[in-house]
């Protein structure tokens, strides 16, 4: 849980820090001005990237509620991350590491938003299965028998001490709309 948690703080730290790490090692790591040029624009494309991904793990309910990423999100951002640090070193003498980069991230891109979609799919199922079942059964408070039959009187009619002759207290959960007016 705690490197769950760490995970959760670091994905916004990283969105600064990755970035500005790419454009100081390319100027470290014996880059050309152009190669520190192209760092740059990547940096920003990859800042980009990492801010979205962020943006869509915590999209998820259940993460803000924890405070801590799902351990999937764990892995994908772990090799993400790391691929970008080798790429800062290992931008010269291996290209190619950069488009694993961007494979990586358009890869973190589609998974965290299946989870994002995968999280409401459960969620909106929850809904409607409480929705189902509120109108099946109905709530009703405790002691109450849910089969009564229901009866045709109004909140009006009280008895001599001003409680409802015939009902116990109504439910304000429950609305009961009448089709046709009475001539009361």
């Amino acid at each position: 849980m705690i490197l769950r948690r760490v995970f959760y703080y670091w994905q916004f730290v990283a969105v600064g820090v990755l970035p500005l790490w790419l454009m100081v090692a390319a100027s470290i790591f014996g880059s050309t001005a152009w190669q520190v040029l192209g760092a740059t624009f990547g940096a920003v494309a990859i800042g980009f990237g990492l801010l979205v991904v962020s943006l869509l793990i915590i999209a998820r309910r259940e993460v803000r509620a924890a405070k801590a990423v799902s351990w999937a999100d764990v892995g994908v951002l772990t090799l993400w991350h790391v691929l970008i640090v080798l790429m800062g070193v290992y931008s010269v003498t291996a290209p190619w590491l950069s488009v694993l980069v961007v494979l990586v991230g358009l890869g973190a891109f589609w998974f965290v938003l299946w989870e994002l979609f995968d999280a409401a799919r459960k969620r909106v199922r929850e809904a409607l299965v409480y929705i189902d079942e509120t109108a099946r059964f109905g709530t009703v408070p405790a002691g109450q028998n849910p089969f009564q039959p229901m009866t045709d009187s109004f909140a009006g009619d009280q008895d001599a001490a001003g409680k409802n002759a015939s009902h116990p207290p109504a439910d304000p959960s429950v609305i009961i709309i009448r089709e046709k007016p009475t001539d009361r």
